[in-house]
């Protein structure tokens, strides 16, 4: 029963981080970068090298497949179970029906022999009445001692010696008791197993049920445990994130990594600044940022490739992430395409007050899976080009105007398709200017609802990229606070190298 992860899931991560984050960023900045933060009690212990045993290993690996089920239940209101068979044209489901049918043709030829051999039935009834007795609650004793009384496995096989068992009035305490347990939305599952004749196939669609059943009280725990996860998710992450460092120290190594090249990117930056400023006093040492380090790191993930293991400290919103990176890159060909067509044919579309959503309209159809790699991009933009001048030439002869020149829309749709290729000047533009908003939302204090002003060319996209920055900063800022402490740590050892030392060579034992 795989994993059900909707798109939809984001608002509610959403609120789940204005309610648990309030703090984050001022929690975060008072943490101190040449101080100790590991002797805090919300910081992270430091782990001596070590082997790791196959037995440590697979400790941390359950730690971390809990964590990221807590986090997930936690900030997607639409996360659940679902059941999904293989597909049947698929070796798996070939041979899953062909195991299926051996088993249940075997039961039939059992129960058909004279006399009747239930051997296997019963094992089946009895794992009918430990899955009954799975769905009960305590305190509900009498109908557990019923079903261990009507399903007494001993008792049946008495019966079977002396070819009394009633197999088709056991099947009916079944599934009447199924009907008292099952969900609303299993009762017409009930009635057709009421309505089914044949004693295997009514036992094989028993357990059909009993599935669809198990799945039901799993997604009804999810939903009860959600609110406990909320109010509790930031504690249960980083506890568990330090129970992994401990098994596994080397589950921080990506994360350090990619802080260490935020840090030489701000120095690279801070570098050319200086050298472009003739008055700039080369020989001190730049004063960085640990927060702009940060978040500069947090900006790169929008760019991320994908096929890269990303940061251990953001896994569990990789996918989330990676749907924001696409969703931008969506946003970007559709404002390229807006400025463009407004600097060619800027007179044609001043009588067309919803050009905009109309631009829309056509390309998010078109740009629909941009980022698989089977994705024809360029074919994409000459359709999107092809359909522009066909609408604007519509608009200007519904208005008596004259249609675009071949020469323009030519033009048009050439500006158009050439947006795919490296360096692009209005692509390079317009992914300067989300990459300033959406740093601009980073450095916004987190209680401040408001956001920040939208840069020029980017209103066609406005609501799209608040919508989605909204998002962002949520995701980032919900992570700084369960990570803030390791983050510390690695950017104190970082930046601050010489207090590192010097605190080691103090802690050193004397002789």
């Amino acid at each position: 029963m795989p994993l059900n992860d909707d798109q939809n899931s984001d608002s509610e991560s959403s609120r789940l981080s204005e309610s648990t984050a309030a703090s984050s960023d001022s929690e975060y900045s008072r943490q101190s970068f040449n101080s100790d933060s590991s002797s805090k009690p919300s910081s992270p212990a430091s782990s001596p090298p070590k082997v790791i045993t196959f037995d440590e290993l697979m400790a941390a690996a359950r730690n971390l497949s809990d964590l990221t089920l807590a986090h997930e239940i936690a900030v997607n209101a639409n996360f659940c179970i679902k059941h999904e068979d293989f597909p049947q044209n698929s070796l798996a489901g070939t041979v899953k029906h062909i195991v299926h049918k051996a088993f249940w043709d075997h039961l039939e030829s059992e129960l058909n022999e004279d006399p009747p051999e239930y051997e296997h039935a019963i094992k089946l009834f009895e794992e009918i009445k430990e899955i009954l007795l799975s769905f009960l609650t305590p305190g509900a004793n009498r109908i557990q001692n019923q079903i261990c009384e009507v399903l007494d496995t001993d008792l049946i096989r008495q019966q079977a010696e002396h070819n009394a068992v009633d197999i088709h009035g056991l099947a009916n305490y079944i599934i009447n008791t199924m009907g008292k347990l099952c969900a609303p939305i299993r009762d017409n599952d009930i009635k057709q197993l009421k309505a089914t004749d044949n004693i295997v196939e009514l036992l094989r669609q028993i357990f059909h049920v009993l599935d669809l059943m198990k799945m039901d009280m799993a997604n009804y725990t999810i939903q009860n445990l959600r609110p406990y996860l909320q109010r509790n998710l930031v504690d249960y992450e980083r506890t568990k994130f330090q129970e992994i460092l401990e098994e596994t120290p080397s589950a921080l190594d990506l994360t350090t990594e990619w802080i260490k090249e935020s840090i030489e990117d701000e120095l690279s930056s801070i570098s050319d600044e200086s050298s472009s400023s003739p008055g700039a006093d080369s020989s001190s040492k730049p004063i960085i940022s640990p927060t702009l380090v940060l978040n500069n790191g947090y900006l790169k993930l929008l760019q991320w490739d994908y096929h890269k293991t990303i940061p251990e400290t953001l896994l569990t919103d990789e996918g989330r992430l990676q749907e924001l990176r696409e969703k931008l890159n969506q946003l970007k060909i559709i404002a390229c395409v807006c400025l463009i067509t407004n600097n060619m044919v800027g007179a044609a579309i001043v009588g067309m007050p919803d050009f905009a959503e109309q631009l829309k309209r056509i390309s998010v159809p078109l740009l629909e899976g941009m980022n698989k790699k089977t994705f024809d991009l360029k074919e994409a933009l000459n359709a999107i080009g092809v359909q522009i001048c066909s609408k604007l030439n519509r608009s200007l002869t519904e208005r008596g105007l004259p249609t675009l020149s071949e020469e323009v829309q030519n033009n048009l749709m050439g500006q158009i398709a050439h947006i795919v290729e490296e360096n692009n000047p209005i692509s390079s533009l317009i992914d300067k200017r989300i990459q300033f908003f959406m740093r601009s939302l980073l450095a916004l204090p987190h209680f401040q609802k408001c956001m920040p002003t939208m840069p020029g060319g980017l209103s066609v996209i406005q609501t799209e990229m608040e919508f989605v920055g909204s998002q962002y900063a949520n995701i980032v800022n919900f992570n700084k606070q369960v990570y803030g402490p390791f983050y510390a740590n690695i950017l104190r050892k970082l930046l601050f190298p010489e207090a590192s030392m010097g605190k080691a060579e103090t802690e050193r034992p004397t002789n």
